[in-house]
């Protein structure tokens, strides 16, 4: 079971983002509020969860969370302040939405810049160690896979169903065979890197 807070008694915000190492689409983070004794014995790290058990999640999570907020940051705004900055302004802004100002932020993580005077801890793994982190891993991960779903109605020769704009081999394939939409991040290697030729 994760740990349900890290300081007793204080109003904590879980705070995590998804997107990040992709070639194309928005980075999205989620910042939630749970109730101190609120657990799930399924509830972990979404990346260690199926989909299924993922969309489970997330209508509790929505349903039970005393605040909650998902922010997107686009592709161009991304290339424009580049993806770190990127990943934590999406933290601000989910942070601003909610309904209940946090007294302190859990951070998924080990770097974060300051949130007003809000004080904060970047825990590393975070999202498979507290459960205000794991929920806004589920809730930032699945409503950023819904966004890829609907570009790749519009896109579907670069396979986002499947990969969600991450660098899989099929991905990279597609860019060099259509070469990049409107929708991949310019600042990125989208190309994958020359084979190395040895000498033996």
């Amino acid at each position: 079971m994760l740990k349900a807070f890290l300081h007793k008694g204080k109003v904590e915000a879980g705070c995590d983002e998804a997107g990040r190492g992709c070639l194309a689409g928005p980075v999205v983070a989620a910042a939630v509020i749970m109730p101190n004794d609120w657990n799930h014995r399924i509830l972990n790290d979404s990346k260690k969860l199926t989909e299924k058990e993922r969309l489970l999640l997330r209508a509790i999570i929505e349903k039970e969370a005393v605040s909650y907020a998902v922010s997107f940051v686009d592709h161009h705004e991304i290339d424009e302040i580049n993806i770190l900055n990127a990943s934590f302004t999406a933290m601000h802004r989910a942070v601003d939405q909610l309904l209940i100002e946090p007294e302190h932020l859990l951070i998924d993580g080990n770097r974060f810049n300051k949130y007003e005077d809000i004080p904060h801890t970047t825990i590393v793994k975070g999202d498979a160690k507290f459960v205000s982190i794991a929920a806004a891993s589920i809730l930032a991960k699945t409503y950023r896979d819904e966004f890829m779903m609907k570009l790749h109605s519009e896109f579907p020769a670069y396979l986002w169903n499947s990969n969600k704009g991450y660098p899989t081999k099929a991905h990279r394939q597609a860019i060099i065979q259509h070469g990049p939409c409107h929708y991949h991040r310019q600042t990125f290697r989208l190309y994958p890197l020359p084979e190395q030729k040895t000498l033996f």
